[in-house]
């Protein structure tokens, strides 16, 4: 089954070629030409061997698709002088046998260290624990242990895939974890979509983790399997799709205001999408101190009265959002907002909606892997505009919060993790970007800036302690 392809060749479809070449000027140039001639680009060229006969090339080529790649692959196969020796999709190969181990933070070279790590010496540490559970935090890998949880309900946009199929996703989810902020992750996916079956299988499993991760969960179901576990487990429970998505957005919206030198009590917001994400960013944006936000869904505008597809949840939040209560689609609302954010479906909005928006707007596309108006359709009319896409500028990226935000629970030891501590996120995460750095197109820092996970993790260390539910001194 080929995936969605990507207006720009992707690394998440690349493919590396092995091929022996005649050393004759031209020949190589047949596979620049290919590659070239399909909107591909070559990412990496190696030279593995050469002599006066010929040459052997590990080729790596972006594609837009797969189906793209495996075009690629057959028309080297009938180069002249050239001669495919091997090949690989090198998205598969990265992920044969998964892409986590187990490794011991111990040695177990003598028979003394084995006598401490297991039977007899551990017994003394369990007593310990048995006798004050507070040490599990001190001599276990609960400390620095997260449980992602899935049931495989609504994977990246892929949607009801299975728990086996949406492992690769929990275990890039753990990679992570470890890599942007030192925590140690584990998937979990459960082989069920009941709520309260996975509340009760969550809560067993909890004395291993010092907290949970929720990941791609259906709404509305996942709205109530996170309020239960908060209420019902001591350690924190966060799930990502919705939180983790709104701090980011909210970050981002905090230095697009000061491009535009407006403030979050002054604008106009229309959410289209509302699901987990949209559920979350509309509830982040109300904490923060938004005051006027309309909710629209396939139906359009979420309103007052209205009757069409509607759910407990967005009766909740329809209380405190929408002030005029507006009617109608989400192109009638947007006339004079100020700030569009998506997480919906490509091709939601046109040019001619962000036309009627309120002057320097901003738009925030975040439907993946096609947003909902391309970027190059509206940069001359938008003032400021974020993708959820790395091959754009001002990616939302989940990434820039969710290991930091664990990573200061675990070390406040928190039992929860408030509005305030998200909001504390999205602070550090916006303050990471100073003035001088601060434009239309870095409005939000790079994943890859290695700080931003300990930034983020000492403001919401910070945050719990003030919100009470930390349990250090």
């Amino acid at each position: 089954m080929e995936t969605t392809p990507y207006q720009k060749p992707s690394a998440g479809f690349s493919v590396t070629l092995k091929i022996k070449i005649r050393n004759s000027p031209g020949c190589f140039l047949q596979v620049v030409q290919e590659v070239a001639s399909r909107g591909a680009s070559m990412s990496d060229l190696s030279l593995i061997y050469g002599d006066s006969n010929f040459l052997i090339r590990d080729v790596t080529v972006n594609c837009l698709s797969d189906r793209q790649a495996e075009e690629i692959v057959a028309a080297v196969k009938t180069f002249d002088g050239i001669e495919l020796l091997d090949w690989k999709d090198d998205t598969f190969d990265l992920h044969l046998a998964g892409k986590l181990s187990v490794n011991s933070r111990v040695a177990l070279k003598t028979t003394d260290q084995l006598s401490r790590a297991y039977t007899p010496g551990v017994a003394r540490v369990c007593l310990a624990i048995a006798e004050k559970r507070e040490h599990v935090y001190d001599y276990t890998i609960k400390q620095n242990t997260v449980a992602v949880v899935t049931d495989g309900s609504a994977v990246l946009g892929l949607g009801d895939i299975g728990p086996e199929a949406a492992l690769p996703v929990m275990e890039g989810k753990a990679v992570l974890f470890k890599e942007f902020a030192g925590v140690d992750a584990f998937p979990i996916c459960l082989a069920t979509q009941d709520t309260e079956e996975i509340i009760q299988t969550v809560k067993a499993i909890a004395p291993s983790f010092g907290g949970i991760n929720l990941e791609d969960i259906a709404a509305p179901r996942c709205f109530e399997i996170e309020d239960r576990l908060r209420a019902e487990l001591n350690i924190p429970v966060f799930h990502d799709d919705q939180h983790g998505t709104a701090v980011v957005v909210l970050a981002g919206l905090m230095n697009a205001l000061k491009i535009i030198g407006k403030k979050l009590s002054e604008i106009r917001v229309v959410v289209n999408g509302f699901g987990a994400g949209g559920v979350a960013c509309t509830r982040m944006l109300l904490a923060a101190g938004v005051k006027d936000i309309v909710p629209c869904d396939r139906a359009g505008a979420v309103y007052r009265g209205r009757k069409e597809r509607m759910n407990p949840v967005k009766e909740e939040v329809i209380k405190l959002t929408n002030p005029e209560n507006l009617k109608g689609s989400v192109g009638d609302v947007l006339k004079g907002a100020d700030v569009f954010i998506g997480v919906s479906k490509p091709g939601a909005i046109t040019r001619d909606d962000v036309s009627r928006m309120a002057k320097d707007p901003i738009v925030f596309a975040l439907a993946n892997p096609i947003p909902e108006i391309m970027p190059g359709e509206i940069e001359d009319i938008a003032r400021v505009i974020a993708t959820g896409r790395s091959d754009y500028p001002n990616q939302v990226n989940n990434v820039l919060c969710f290991p930091g935000i664990f990573r200061g629970a675990l070390h406040a030891k928190a039992t929860d993790i408030t509005e305030g501590m998200k909001i504390a996120a999205a602070e550090a995460i916006a303050d990471s970007v100073t003035a001088e750095e601060l434009h239309e197109r870095y409005i939000i820092p790079s994943v890859f800036r290695g700080e931003i996970g300990e930034i983020v993790a000492k403001r919401v260390k910070e945050r719990a302690i003030e919100d009470g539910v930390a349990s250090i001194p």
